[in-house]
């Protein structure tokens, strides 16, 4: 059941059906706003208390960032279940209930008496993270703007970006006025104020159905999510778990490369002041380079953006470690690094439906950011540990950017692993078992049923979709491989299985999906097996 409105949507072109879904008015501004202010309260407020948690309780700054940390890993796994609760009910429910458990753990943090407590809130602000954060917002944008969906998850990290602008004077003004526990109570209304009924009224629009990735059209499309098989599939293959395993080496590369920025421009003679500068820029460079991702999308492949942003990664740390100043310069390129950072959180965005398609985006984007999460969380004791170790901030710029390039190359790989992909859900059924393909037989050689004729293929790349040769009376195949035939009941049964199981698990469709539809003029279904 989703979270929807009983009103019908207004429908705006869209490239499978000719028609999608006209996002809901109020959710792009709600996100923006809600997006600032979670980040804002649950991610940035915390550097800026932190020397006041620990003056005032005596508790050790490491003991204190270490359950900001734990709440960074408790986010990354309860992203995943959370994911899968969006992809069928819509992100209302979600976003809703994540905002008021942020409120009680914002305020439970404030309450705390102990170390011990402070930490266990910070656990259950992991949940909130979850339910808040980028991944849900993401998964309600890709799928109520569908092909537009690009230029409004731009909006909303644009917005996002302004989280540390606006919060972190925000709660310092508060904290010089108020002690630490008064400014999470004021920011825990605030929060409330904000977030709760923003997600609650802006977020009832009907929940879309999904879309066929641009370079995977053989995805199936015709439901929220993919049966478990499939998504098994595809969380197995090679493509997919070098993609995981490239976005992680990289996100531990990114996030221990500006942990370790400021130090880096003190190692080369700026003051604290100008290294904060430089961090800063870098905040407004992520700002300015997510401008310019939609074009890049436009112009390059899935594999070939991801490998272009990685490596550019690479180059400008490596450059940050080699060169010495002048301090400008060193500027410069912080907020060049912070141009790519911008766009890889896009990257990441859009890494599932660009290859997967948007059924099930919740679920298997949660199981992509997962490890990229921990990365990050474990970013801050990385950098500090290997400083000391490898000589120092530079000689570590240098290390990090030589695992960019491990990062880059580990998903130039899982390119090559594309026509796999395509055949996701045939390969996943090769591995459930007689029952599965006793099922899948059965949508073979179906031709006589009920006395109808049978279906015949045409040059589906040609007419993509729109005809058909000797399907009978009234039978149309589109490209959502919806069709209407003879014995309907029977037909769109047979048609789902297919769908649900892979081509190359229907008998007589083998040959469709080993040589590839443009490849086969005529499948001609009317005899019996």
């Amino acid at each position: 059941m989703t979270d929807s409105s009983a009103v019908s949507p207004a429908v705006v072109a869209g490239p499978e059906t000719g028609a999608w879904p006209r996002p809901p008015r109020a959710a792009l501004p709600a996100l923006c706003l809600t997006q600032i202010t979670s980040w804002g309260v649950l991610y940035y407020a915390f550097p800026v208390l932190l020397d006041r948690i620990a003056a005032d309780t005596g508790w050790s700054r490491t003991a204190a960032s270490a359950g900001f940390s734990a709440a960074l890993l408790v986010s990354a796994l309860a992203g995943i279940p959370v994911g899968r609760v969006i992809d069928r009910r819509g992100p209302r429910l979600v976003m809703t209930a994540g905002s008021t458990l942020a409120v009680l753990t914002v305020a439970g943090l404030a309450l705390t008496p102990n170390i011990a407590l402070f930490v266990l809130a910070w656990l259950v602000a992991g949940v909130a993270m979850a339910g808040t954060f980028y991944p849900p917002a993401f998964a309600a944008v890709t799928r109520w703007w569908g092909p537009a969906a690009v230029r409004a998850l731009t909006v909303v990290t644009l917005a996002g970006g302004l989280a540390s602008t606006v919060f972190a004077p925000f709660t310092a003004l508060l904290a010089d006025h108020l002690s630490w526990r008064a400014t999470y109570l004021v920011l825990a209304a605030v929060l409330a104020i904000v977030t709760i009924p923003a997600h609650a009224l802006a977020l009832r629009a009907p929940w879309p159905p999904a879309t066929r990735p641009p370079e995977n059209p053989a995805t199936p499309t015709n439901s929220a999510t993919v049966a478990p098989a499939t998504i098994r599939a595809i969380t197995r293959s090679r493509e997919f778990v070098l993609l995981a395993a490239g976005l992680t080496l990289n996100g531990l590369v990114v996030f221990a490369a500006l942990i370790a920025l400021v130090p880096l421009m003190i190692s080369r003679g700026a003051d604290g002041t100008t290294a904060a500068l430089a961090l800063g820029l870098g905040g407004a460079g992520q700002t300015l380079g997510r401008l310019g991702y939609a074009t890049l999308q436009a112009r390059t492949t899935a594999t070939a953006r991801t490998v272009l942003l990685i490596a550019a990664a690479a180059g400008l740390i490596a450059t940050q470690g080699l060169v010495p100043g002048p301090l400008p310069l060193l500027v410069v390129l912080s907020v060049a690094a912070g141009m790519i950072r911008g766009n890889l959180t896009l990257l990441q965005a859009t890494a599932v439906p660009d290859r997967w398609g948007t059924a099930s985006y919740g679920h298997l984007s949660a199981i992509l950011a997962a490890p990229v999460t921990i990365a990050g969380a474990c970013a801050p004791f990385t950098a500090t540990a290997l400083a000391g170790p490898v000589g120092g901030y530079p000689n570590l710029y240098l290390l990090l950017a030589g695992t960019g390039v491990i990062a880059a190359a580990l998903t130039a790989a899982s390119g090559t692993s594309r026509q796999t992909s395509q055949g996701q859900l045939s390969d996943g059924m090769r591995e459930t078992g007689s029952e599965d393909q006793s099922a899948a037989t059965r949508t073979g050689m179906d031709g006589p049923r009920a006395g109808g004729p049978g279906v015949c293929l045409a040059w589906w790349s040609e007419h993509g979709g729109e005809s058909v040769e000797g399907a009978g009376d009234g039978a149309v195949v589109g490209p959502d491989a919806a069709l209407v035939a003879g014995d309907q009941a029977g037909v769109d049964e047979d048609l789902q299985v297919v769908a649900d199981r892979g081509l190359g698990q229907a008998e007589g469709f083998g040959e469709l999906a080993d040589a590839g539809l443009a490849a086969v003029p005529r499948v001609d279904h009317r005899q019996d097996p």
